[in-house]
């Protein structure tokens, strides 16, 4: 019998458990995927040697991360918007109208470097005010690309795109070829000191860059822009390049996805962010980058975390997938919690009162043929109580309890006996 009612009682909580597991499992994660890509640029850009770099990241963890070569940040939130890339490398400032839509489901997983915006112009000409450009040649970069972008934005404070400058529409390659050969009087250039086309420029005795005197009322006016310092000799101190001090306005490179990404990918994709960029540049200092500012779109939460705390614990000591795995399965302590606490409580006293209900049914019995024995005088009547307690006998001493109700079995079976012997001298003496 106790075997039997414990498989019932406690395969019952069992039940219970499997039960709550399966509800909780409705809101687990799914696990994150092996694979998903990420938009760039050029094969000769930044964002391309950059992604080269989280590619090799990611492996380590047995992740494949596809690089996606594109036209540049415009096109790079075309993709993301299509679905064809799962992340994005975007200039601060190119989706300030995106940003905007109320339909829009992006984020931001922070800024990475600054992106510096280089003038280059004639040597004869004046090098600290866009407003003397006022009738001159300016390529500022091709439509829909980044420079464009952030050029538009300062001619315009300057007043240049009504018709007082003319305005190309030149890709970095043309607008370098132009500015050599005198048929462009000045260019837009937002890229990487390690460009070559910015080193072969910074080199040309034809030219010089433009140091932006006023920087402090472009970033004021363009949040997403700020103000950086290109120290004298910084570029060659042989030749003494730049010869003096620059300041140059900088938009900066961020890192944007659908917010449907997978959280365990935002945290190492924030992870290979700061190894690969947290050192410090000559423009920006160490642990400068990544940072939540500069953003086109809200940040994500995870991102956020994980930018001002750091590496979430259990990555920290953890390989990828199994801090992801006990992550997934932590939602299971709920079910395991709310459901095991009570139940260990309710569980025992519930069998120790199945078990012991069935000895008491036997003492009410009992109890009733002694109540109806004791002032019985029809001696055919007291064989029928005392045939009750023959039967009830033979029952008990096929009764099996479990070993720690053994004593309360002996004591029944001893009281049973002790009715039945009273019972027989009751009919013994009516005889």
């Amino acid at each position: 019998m106790g075997i039997g009612e414990k498989i019932k009682i406690y395969g019952l909580g069992f039940v219970l458990i499997i039960v709550g597991f399966i509800v909780a499992y409705q809101f687990v994660e799914p696990a994150p995927p092996r694979k998903f890509s990420i938009a760039t640029g050029s094969k000769s850009g930044a964002y391309f040697h950059f992604a080269q770099r989280y590619h090799a990241i990611l492996a380590r963890e047995g992740l494949e991360l596809e690089i996606i070569n594109t036209k540049g940040s415009v096109d790079n939130i075309e993709r993301l918007e299509k679905g064809e890339a799962d992340v994005a490398f975007v200039q601060s400032g190119t989706a300030q109208d995106k940003a905007a839509k109320p339909e829009n489901t992006f984020t931001s997983l922070g800024s990475l470097y600054y992106e510096p915006l280089w003038v280059f112009v004639r040597q004869e000409l004046p090098a600290d005010n866009l407003g003397a450009l006022a009738g001159k040649r300016i390529a500022a970069g091709v439509e829909g690309s980044g420079t464009w972008v952030v050029a538009k934005q300062a001619l315009e404070l300057n007043d240049l795109l009504s018709g007082k400058a003319e305005i190309l529409h030149l890709s970095s390659d043309e607008a370098a070829k132009g500015l050599l050969a005198g048929t462009v009087d000045a260019a837009f250039f937002v890229a990487s000191l390690e460009s070559t086309v910015i080193k072969e420029l910074i080199e040309a005795p034809t030219l010089k860059l433009m140091s932006f005197e006023r920087a402090r009322a472009y970033t004021q006016k363009h949040r997403f822009l700020s103000s950086v310092e290109l120290p004298q000799g910084v570029v060659s101190l042989r030749k003494n390049l730049p010869p003096h001090d620059i300041t140059m306005l900088a938009p900066a490179a961020t890192l944007v996805t659908s917010d449907s990404l997978h959280p365990a990918l935002v945290s190492l994709l924030v992870q290979a962010m700061t190894e690969v960029h947290g050192g410090g540049s000559i423009l920006d200092e160490p642990g400068e980058f990544p940072s939540t500012r500069y953003v086109d779109f809200p940040m994500n939460e995870q991102a956020v975390r994980y930018i001002k705390n750091g590496q979430p614990f259990l990555q920290r000591y953890l390989p990828f997938w199994l801090a992801v795995l006990i992550d997934q399965l932590k939602v299971f302590l709920v079910p395991l919690i709310a459901l095991m606490l009570p139940l260990g409580k309710i569980l025992p006293p519930t069998y120790r009162w199945r078990i012991r209900s069935k000895i008491y049914r036997y003492y009410r019995d009992l109890k009733d043929i002694e109540k109806a024995g004791v002032d019985e005088t029809d001696v055919a009547k007291l064989d029928d109580l005392i045939v009750q307690l023959d039967a009830m006998q033979q029952e008990l001493l096929r009764l099996t309890v479990p070993l720690s109700y053994s004593e309360e079995l002996y004591q029944l079976r001893l009281h049973t006996n002790m009715v039945h012997d009273t019972m027989l001298n009751m009919r013994n003496s009516r005889t």
